[in-house]
């Protein structure tokens, strides 16, 4: 698979994404923003992982049912502005995926992440600051659930979707 590392995401429900991308389309500076909104799990797994993470991650799913989630409000990135979310079940899933693969997770991938979907960044804090202003109050809270794992490899701008694996107990 090259040289290039992987990245893990939770995939969102269709309508949430559709809302969280327009918006990062309308307020993410147009010649950095070359992926659609998301939510990351993890950062950089090595290459060498890649079939080991390809085939346990299916095996993770299956165990859990899609995690609740749920729309915060808003968080303050410094020069950028993203949706906060809550997901004690998402987090737990995370866990498992981090116990696996302990000792081979990067210094930023040890730590357990603030969900969020950023929706805008390297901007100033200004515009940051007026963003966050203008969504204060259009931005309310509500739950959802996470449909899947997506697997993805970094290309440097753009991503490449690699595999998605949905959440199968019930």
């Amino acid at each position: 698979m090259g040289s290039s590392p992987f990245i893990v995401t939770a995939a969102l429900p269709d309508d949430i994404f559709a809302w969280a991308d327009a918006l990062r389309r309308a307020h993410f500076p147009p010649e950095r923003n070359h992926l659609h909104a998301h939510v990351t799990l993890f950062h950089a797994f090595a290459p060498t992982l890649f079939e080991e993470l390809r085939d346990f991650l299916p095996r993770v799913v299956k165990d859990f049912p899609p995690p609740e989630g749920r729309i915060a409000g808003l968080m303050d990135l410094g020069k950028g502005t993203a949706i906060a979310l809550q997901s004690p079940q998402l987090l737990e899933v995370r866990a498992r995926i981090a116990e696996h693969f302990h000792g081979s997770l990067t210094d930023q991938d040890l730590h357990e992440p603030r969900l969020h979907i950023t929706i805008q960044n390297k901007v100033s804090k200004d515009e940051a600051r007026a963003l966050q202003a203008d969504l204060r109050d259009r931005i309310e809270p509500r739950g959802f659930a996470f449909p899947a794992l997506e697997l993805h490899i970094y290309r440097g701008g753009p991503w490449e979707f690699v595999k998605r694996c949905a959440f199968r107990r019930q």
